[in-house]
Order: structure tokens, then sequence, then C-alpha cells
């Protein structure tokens, strides 16, 4: 059974304040589960009420800190996590076919990393090496296909 109002006063009004007023969904989304588990709730429950997956519940009710709030924040919120723009993708599909050498690379192959590195310096978009790999897959799909 869940320890019920083990947060101190001050820490409940904090997070009913930043409730109310924080502009980020998530973190909204994390502060009512901090606030449930205060209330009570099994994590089940408060996965039920919240409409989210149990595993989401049981991780922020243990590294959600009440006391600091910037714990309730993930790696996508710092800034460092970009989408691949129109731009980036159209780039990627042009670059995947050359030769890097062609480019002035003194590799002859292609890699998620050496491709991100340099998509960042022709567009300016940091992308992660995961979005890269996947982009070299639907590629790879497309030309099979025929569709490039």
């Amino acid at each position: 059974m869940p320890v019920k109002n083990y947060l101190k006063k001050e820490e409940k009004e904090k997070l009913q304040s930043e409730l109310k007023y924080n502009d980020h969904p998530d973190i909204r989304e994390r502060i009512l589960i901090l606030l449930l588990q205060n209330d009570g709730k099994t994590q089940q429950e408060i996965a039920d009420f919240v409409g989210c997956s149990l595993r989401k519940v049981a991780y922020w009710c243990v590294h959600g800190d009440a006391n600091k709030l910037e714990s309730l924040k993930d790696e996508r919120m710092e800034g460092n996590y970009q989408k691949a723009t129109p731009e980036y993708v159209n780039k990627l599909m042009e670059v995947i076919d050359k030769d890097p050498e062609e480019l002035g690379y003194e590799f002859g192959r292609w890699t998620a990393q050496r491709l991100a590195t340099y998509l960042e310096g022709e567009t300016g978009n940091k992308v992660k090496r995961k979005s890269n790999k996947k982009n070299i897959k639907i590629k790879k799909v497309c030309v099979y296909l025929g569709k490039v």
C-alpha cells in the first residue's frame, strides 16, 4: 500500500502551483503522478487515471523529486533533441548515395555518426544518431521499392 501524505505541505503546494502554471504537458503529467501518489493511489490506479503506462508511473514515482522540479525533465527538454526537418531529410537522401571521398573525406563509407556530423554542418540541425539510422532504413526501402 502506498504511503499517503508523504509530501510536506510546502512541497505539495509547490507541485500544485506548477501543475496549474507549467507550460510543458509532460511536466504537468509527472507532477500529477507525484500528487496522486501522495494521495495514496497505487501506481496502477494512477496509470489508469492519467491514461499512461504503469511503467511510466513507476519510473516517475521513483525518479521524480518534489523538491527538485528539474528532476521531472528529460534530455529532450534540454534543447539538444531535434527532429529531422524536411531540409535535413532531403540533404540526407542526397548525400547517402554519394561516396564520402567525393565530398573530401578520407573514409570511404558513411556511418550514422559520420552522417550526423556532416549533416549538422550542412543544415545546422543536430539530430540523434538513431534518427539517422531510421532515415537510412527509410532510404533503403524507398530504393528497393523504386520510389527514389
